[in-house]
C-alpha cells in the first residue's frame, strides 16, 4: 500500500575529535568511538533510555568480532536495549549511506527516530594470515588428539607467519586511492598549487570554525583530545609547497602529505526524525533531509577516474530536482584530496564532459568557491572513512540552522568508483 512521505528533520549530530592514526587513539577500536559519539547524542538530546526507531552505523576497515556492529553499539550506549541496529558499509559514503536509510524509512512512515553514524580506525586493524596457516590453526583446533593437533604443524615454514595488513588500494588495478587520483590531476591538468591552495583553505576554515565556536556542540572530548589534531592553523602556502609528493615520487607527482586526507580514527552520528515527533519531544529542527543519488562509474580500463562518481551523481540528483549547481548556499564537498575535488570541479565546467558522460546540453558551470568546506573538511579534519558521511550532514545542517534558510549539497567519492551525493535544506 502506497503511503504518502513525510519530511524527514535533522535535528543535530555529534562526533568525537577526529585524530591521525596511530596517535591519540592508537588502542581504542571502532566500538569504543562509535558508542562515544552516539552516547554525547543522547546526553545532547536527552534519549537516555529512550527507545528509538533505529540505529544504523557501519565501519569500512573491522574486526570479525564486529559482525553485528551496530546492535553492539546500541547495547553500548545509553539507548534503551529494544532499539534496534542494521550494520551497513559503502566505504567512504558509509554514512552518509546510513543517512539515506534512515531518511527513507522516517519518510515512508516505518519509523519516527534513527540514529545514523559510522566510525573507522587505520591504527586497530585487522591483520590476517596467509592461508597456510589459517588452515593449520583450524586444523589443530579441530584435532581431538595431541598427536592430530601436532600433526597439523608437519611441514611448517617460518614464512607462513607473514601477514597481510589492509591497504587503501582497488584490487581491481592495484593502484593506491592516491596514484588513481594522480590519474586524474593529468585527465583534468590540476595544477600542484591548486591543490595546495585548497588545501590551506580546508586548515584555515577548520581552525577558524573551532575559533569561532562553531564545533563547540558538535564534537565531544574523548581519550584527553577536544580537538581534531590534524588541523595545522599555523600552516601556509609556503610550507605545504615544500612537501614532497607521497604517491608518484617521479618530477611529475602533485599529490603530497598536505594535501590529501590523512589515514584517521574517529566516529560519528546524527539524529534524524519525523517533524511530528521532533515537535513531540521538544527538540530542534537544524535542517530537513532532502533527497540523494548514488552512481559507479567504469574505472577500471583507465578512462574514467576512480574517483569522478561524484561527477555524475550531483547531475543526475540535480536533474531529478530540476535544480542547478548555483541553486546552493553551501557545498559540502568530501576532499579525500584536494585534487579529486578540484577534478570534479573542472568537469562540471566541462563541456564536453558534460555532454558525453552527464548527458547535458550545456555545462552546469561553476560555483562560489566561499560557500566550498567553509568550516573545513577532510583534509584539515580528517577523514576516518565511514565517519565522513555523518560528520558532514551534522556540519551541514548546523551551517543551514545558522543561517536560517537555504540549501546545501553534499558530495562524496568512494572506493570502486562510486559516488553518492545528497541535498540538504532549510526552507
Amino acid at each position: 500500500m502506497s503511503q504518502a512521505s513525510r519530511r524527514v528533520a535533522i535535528v543535530g549530530g555529534s562526533r568525537i575529535p577526529f585524530c591521525r592514526a596511530n596517535t591519540a587513539y592508537a588502542e581504542v577500536g571502532n566500538q569504543e568511538m562509535m558508542t562515544a559519539a552516539v552516547d554525547h547524542l543522547i546526553d545532547r538530546f536527552g534519549l537516555y533510555g529512550r527507545q528509538l526507531g533505529e540505529v544504523a552505523v557501519g565501519a569500512v576497515i573491522k574486526h570479525s568480532a564486529d559482525w553485528n556492529f551496530a546492535r553492539e553499539v546500541v547495547l553500548g550506549a545509553e539507548l534503551s536495549p529494544k532499539t534496534p541496529g542494521v550494520t551497513l558499509q559503502r566505504a567512504c559514503s558509509t554514512s552518509l549511506d546510513a543517512t539515506i536509510l534512515i531518511a527513507n524509512k522516517i519518510a515512508m512512515g516505518q519509523i519516527d527516530c534513527g540514529i545514523a553514524g559510522g566510525a573507522d580506525t587505520t591504527s586497530d586493524v585487522p591483520i590476517v594470515y596467509g592461508q597456510r596457516l589459517t588452515r593449520r590453526l583450524l586444523a589443530t583446533r579441530r584435532g581431538r588428539t595431541m598427536a592430530a593437533k601436532l600433526k597439523s604443524w608437519k611441514g611448517f615454514r617460518p614464512r607462513e607467519l607473514k601477514p597481510w595488513f589492509p591497504q587503501v588500494a582497488e584490487p581491481r588495478t592495484g593502484l593506491s586511492m592516491g596514484e588513481h587520483t594522480e590519474q586524474m590531476v593529468d585527465m583534468w591538468n590540476v595544477t600542484r598549487l591548486e591543490q595546495d591552495e585548497l588545501a590551506l583553505a580546508s586548515h584555515r576554515n577548520a581552525a577558524k570554525g573551532y575559533q569561532d565556536g562553531f564545533y563547540d556542540d558538535i564534537v565531544t572530548e574523548f581519550r584527553g583530545v577536544s580537538q581534531d589534531n590534524n588541523i595545522r592553523s599555523d600552516t601556509s602556502l609556503e610550507k605545504l609547497t615544500q612537501l614532497l609528493p607521497v604517491f608518484d615520487k617521479s618530477m611529475h607527482g602533485s599529490l603530497t602529505a598536505g594535501n590529501s586526507s590523512p589515514l584517521t580514527d574517529g566516529a560519528s552520528c546524527v539524529l534524524l526524525a519525523s517533524e511530528e515527533w521532533a515537535d513531540e519531544n521538544n527538540l530542534p529542527i537544524q535542517a530537513y533531509f532532502g533527497d540523494s543519488r548514488s552512481v559507479a562509474v567504469d574505472f577500471i580500463d583507465g578512462q574514467e577516474g576512480l574517483l569522478m562518481a561524484p561527477a555524475t551523481a550531483v547531475s543526475n540528483l540535480l536533474s531529478s530536482l530540476q535544480m542547478s549547481l548555483q541553486d546552493f548556499d553551501f557545498y559540502e564537498i568530501h576532499e579525500a584530496f584536494a585534487a579529486q575535488v578540484l577534478s570534479t570541479l573542472k568537469a562540471w565546467e566541462n563541456e564536453v564532459y558534460c555532454k558525453d558522460v552527464l548527458g547535458r546540453d550545456q555545462p552546469m558551470g561553476s560555483i562560489d568557491r566561499s560557500r566550498l568546506n567553509t568550516v573545513g573538511s577532510s583534509i584539515a579534519v580528517g577523514h576516518p572513512f565511514a565517519a565522513t558521511g555523518t560528520r558532514i550532514v551534522s556540519t551541514l545542517a548546523k551551517l543551514l540552522e545558522q543561517k536560517g534558510s537555504g540549501r546545501g549539497l553534499i558530495s562524496i567519492c568512494t572506493a570502486g568508483g562510486m559516488g553518492v551525493a545528497a541535498v540538504l535544506e532549510k526552507l
